[in-house]
């Protein structure tokens, strides 16, 4: 049975991938019935390790994990920039592993955790709550140390490094309110994702402590696919500013203003989320909240050096500072 896989081992044997692969390098952290039992459908299946990956494994040198949605994102890949500079310093060894929308995180994760991997860190900002704690629950379960970078949830006992999104959606809609926009939109996602919930619920508060009607508008990252809904927005809306919680819909969105001869910022505010090299391409150039994703991936790779190495962390839940960066889709007073 040469085809045999370590998928098919860890079904005969009713164990997770981690476990086969701990009883192949590290058998002496498995316990002695469940060994024997993996041990014996290994015999029975005729599976054979590949040995040029147990050689590997068994070498002292740390391999990290990242797990990441797009990797041509602006924003992931200059947070990798920050992930990288740390890992070389620590002489760690990176892999990474894509995951799309329409793929399972379940399926994925086993993939991650079969690699025996020290440590992996999480850059999947689409991610539901509940997505999020089967994330949790996969690497508590299988012994990972991870980092949640640049992704939100409520659960105290989840690592993660990002900064205040709903304080950052407050604080740009109050830039709009100040300027004495009152039909402000928030151009927002059609899936619900756990770090733009923390955006909208910003701007909610915000408008709504000034006595105004929060609007959301729900599209796609997708420029190709916002683009088509953006065509027939001004036909029946009123409006005089608009927020993107990405760059690239703010940008898209206000390209389609401009074509239907919208003024920015005369007759329409516009503002975008992380100021990315979007916001400086546009014309105008976009007004955006700074995310310091290089930092977010830069300190989210020091806090799971920590983790992997059982030392003591106060703060396993780091809030990195942002700020505002005003340009011309923007009165600047």
């Amino acid at each position: 049975m040469g085809n045999t896989t370590i998928y098919d081992v860890a079904g005969a044997a009713g164990v997770s991938l981690a476990t086969v692969s701990r009883v192949l390098n590290n058998p002496e952290k498995v316990k002695e019935e469940t060994r024997q039992r993996v041990l014996k459908v290994i015999k029975e299946l005729g599976y054979r390790p590949n040995v040029i990956a147990r050689g590997l494994a068994s070498r002292k040198t740390t391999t990290v994990g990242i797990v990441i949605s797009d990797v041509t994102r602006a924003s992931v890949s200059e947070m990798l920039g920050g992930i990288g500079d740390i890992a070389q310093n620590y002489k760690y060894s990176v892999k990474l592993f894509s995951i799309r929308e329409d793929m399972d995180v379940n399926d994925i994760l086993q993939d991650v955790v079969a690699e025996q991997l020290d440590g992996v860190l999480y850059l999947n900002d689409e991610l539901s709550e509940k997505s999020v704690e089967e994330v949790r629950r996969i690497f508590v379960d299988n012994q990972i140390p991870y980092v949640l970078a640049n992704v939100v949830s409520d659960d105290p006992s989840v690592p993660m490094v990002c900064i205040d999104y709903e304080k950052a959606g407050y604080e740009i809609t109050k830039v709009m309110i100040d300027d004495n926009r009152k039909d402000i939109y928030l151009l927002s996602t059609a899936r619900r994702y756990s770090v733009n919930d923390k955006k909208e619920a910003g701007y909610t508060k915000a408008m709504l402590e000034a006595g105004l009607e929060p609007k959301i508008f729900r599209t796609s990252g997708d420029t190709h696919v916002n683009r088509q809904h953006f065509a027939t927005f001004f036909k029946d809306k009123k409006i005089d500013a608009a927020i993107g919680v990405r760059d690239s819909i703010a940008v898209s969105f206000m390209n389609i203003a401009r074509d239907n001869g919208i003024k920015v910022p005369e007759n329409l505010a516009v503002a975008g989320f992380q100021n990315t090299k979007y916001a400086l391409l546009s014309r105008p150039n976009l007004t955006s909240i700074d995310v310091p994703v290089y930092d977010i991936g830069a300190v989210s790779m020091r806090l799971l050096t920590k983790l992997m190495n059982s030392k003591d962390v106060d703060n396993i839940r780091i809030s990195l500072p942002h700020y505002i960066v005003k340009r011309d889709s923007t009165r600047n007073k």
